[in-house]
């Protein structure tokens, strides 16, 4: 898997209006949910992507965005966690993939990275090509692999 690079420079500078839900809003969270937000994540994604959500909350400013459904979590995006200038990882909940949640959420991390000052952002290691070329315009880096994760600490199972 390869890393993908997207010119923020060539994205609208406001994210397109999305056919949301009304139900659903993306946003960062707020301080007393950051706990709840990162052990959503780690059932969902893992404790890899939790360890990434915990340091994207605790980056000022955050720099981690939730899609919030009826009062619960669906999905979420950081950027600024496994690097800067790194966008991802991003998760949608099963139940909801397929919606334009994560394009959403993807967007709107990317339109904040342009806004503080980004030319460009890298999405890491990236497994759903389609979705980051479709909804960014990304292009993949040649020979990136492992890149940034080469001697990562592995999980144990």
């Amino acid at each position: 898997m390869n890393d993908m690079l997207i010119r923020l420079y060539a994205m609208p500078a406001q994210p397109e209006a999305q056919l949301r839900a009304p139900d659903l809003v993306v946003r960062k969270p707020i301080g007393c949910e950051h706990e709840q937000i990162v052990a959503w994540v780690e059932e969902q994604f893992g404790a890899g992507w939790a360890s990434e959500a915990r340091v994207a909350l605790q980056n000022r400013p955050v720099s981690l965005l939730v899609a919030v459904q009826c009062g619960q979590p669906i999905g979420f995006v950081c950027y600024d966690a496994t690097a800067r200038g790194y966008v991802g990882p991003i998760g949608v909940q099963a139940s909801a993939r397929g919606t334009g949640i994560g394009a959403a959420l993807l967007r709107d991390a990317l339109a904040e990275m342009r806004t503080v000052g980004y030319g460009y952002a890298i999405a890491g290691a990236v497994g759903a090509v389609e979705f980051f070329r479709g909804v960014a315009g990304a292009t993949e880096i040649i020979d990136s692999t492992p890149g940034l994760y080469a001697g990562r600490v592995q999980e144990r199972h």
